[in-house]
């Protein structure tokens, strides 16, 4: 943050200076990043274009020349943005120590750090940690000067402790020193902050999976063992087998590893309701945040195959259902850069084969145990049913012949098994035995009306 080396820290002060942030923080938001730097140091430079790298990367950084007003008292709003930002990455330049804004920033890093467990990962621009630390060189000669006029005033000396206090603590964090191109340091200090910030790509999974670890470990050899190459991952499977969960649980671990992500989900029922470019441009913006860039398939399979080279990307296409979807939003492998994951999930083995993906995957059921499991988790919130119901759930687990799916389905008692019974109700024989459930329950008969019966008198979650 810049501001007038005579400007004391004792009071806020009404400034046109804009803050090292995009002060929106007043109003409530919480940004990934909070940025701190003294502006004539590295404004139009080094902060510029970290800041844009960030931003391209999907991150939301805080910074100045976009929404602070002018004129107005900003130091409680910038205070407030500290606290409410993930990872604070203070830009270490020469005359850092000369800005009592800066100074007053970082004791609240620190203090987030030390208080708030923040992330804070500093930068050390043209100067080193030790010059930092115990205001050497370039920037101690500059910290001196400016401690010296504040001296001459009437000043508080323990702000002055704190400030010093806060330089030899962040001295001594490891943290990035500004040498060589500063190109590749803010691509490593992004993908870092990608590393830190992980859960914003996480995708979400239910809390009570049962038997995917292996399914997981099976996929990921393979992956692992391709690190240097496009990949093409497919994972097929009929209705309420686990094929989502799976990709997302694939993607969250592969996830810290991408600058670029997209997942874009239930692309059959998008496809038919909204058309190929409305899938395009979602992917388009999640790649490169652009908006409403193509108005048609063709436009939409050219700009991509153009803009998306270079780009090491992962990619989540969940539930296609025609190799014209995976030709539309994945082309070529030449579209992306080495490196690239992309998974599909579809329910027809032929997709993959056709669009010659270079791994297919097939979950299997869960066993009788690990059914038991999952369904007593859902409807009990514990591995094991309740006693007097013990009978009941085996009856249940039997049912679903380990779909996933269907066992979290079924949870919802009375509903559920309710209306099976309505829908096959003239599908029963004279003995009340249903003869045929529907595609997303493929069982053999049983007599709904006596499951009814018996699920009355259980729980409703």
């Amino acid at each position: 943050m810049e501001t007038s080396n005579d400007v004391s820290s004792l009071s806020p002060t009404k400034t046109n200076f804009g803050g090292s942030s995009s002060l929106t923080a007043s109003t409530g938001n919480c940004y990934e990043v909070f940025l701190s730097f003294r502006g004539p140091n590295t404004r139009k430079g080094f902060t510029d274009h970290l800041y844009n790298g960030l931003l391209n990367a999907g991150i939301d950084a805080f910074r100045d020349d976009d929404e602070l007003c002018q004129g107005e008292d900003i130091r409680p709003e910038l205070m407030t943005a500290i606290t409410n930002s993930k990872i604070l990455i203070p830009i270490l330049s020469e005359s850092y120590g000369t800005s009592s804004w800066c100074l007053d920033e970082l004791v609240k890093i620190m203090e987030g750090k030390t208080n708030n467990r923040q992330i804070v990962l500093p930068i050390f621009y043209k100067v080193t940690p030790a010059e930092v630390k115990y205001q050497k060189g370039k920037f101690g000669d500059e910290f001196r000067e400016r401690e010296k006029r504040l001296n001459e005033r009437s000043f508080d000396r323990t702000i002055l402790e704190k400030w010093k206090k806060s330089l030899l603590e962040v001295g001594t964090l490891k943290g990035y020193e500004a040498k060589g191109y500063e190109a590749e340091l803010v691509n490593s200090i992004v993908q870092k902050v990608l590393s830190e910030l992980k859960k914003k790509f996480e995708l979400v999974i239910s809390e009570n999976l049962v038997g995917i670890d292996s399914h997981v470990k099976t996929v990921m050899e393979f992956v692992d063992n391709k690190s240097h190459a496009t990949l093409f991952v497919g994972i097929y499977g009929m209705g309420g087998i686990g094929k989502t969960t799976l990709a997302k649980t694939i993607y969250n671990k592969l996830s810290n590893q991408f600058e670029y992500c997209s997942f874009i989900a239930n692309i059959r029922e998008s496809w038919k309701h909204y058309g190929v470019h409305y899938l395009q441009n979602r992917l388009i913006y999640d790649i490169l945040k652009r908006k409403n860039e193509v108005h048609n398939e063709d436009e939409g399979t050219k700009f991509m195959a153009s803009k998306f080279k270079g780009k090491k990307v992962l990619i989540l296409l969940d539930d296609v259902d025609n190799v014209i979807q995976l030709k539309c939003l994945i082309g070529k492998r030449d579209w992306f850069s080495l490196g690239s994951r992309i998974i599909i999930t579809t329910r027809n083995k032929r997709i993959l084969e056709e669009f010659r993906v270079d791994y297919i995957y097939d979950p299997k059921e869960l066993d009788s145990d690990q059914s038991l499991i999952l369904f007593s988790k859902h409807a009990f919130r514990k591995d094991s049913p309740l006693k007097e119901f013990k009978d009941l759930t085996h009856e249940v687990v039997s049912i679903t012949r380990g779909l996933p799916l269907s066992l979290e389905v079924f949870v919802d008692w009375d509903s559920t098994l309710t209306n099976l019974d309505d829908i096959h109700r003239d599908e029963k024989d004279q003995d009340g035995i249903v003869l045929n459930y529907d595609a997303n329950f493929p069982y053999h008969a049983r007599p709904a009306s006596h499951l009814v019966k018996q699920t009355s008198r259980m729980p409703r979650l």
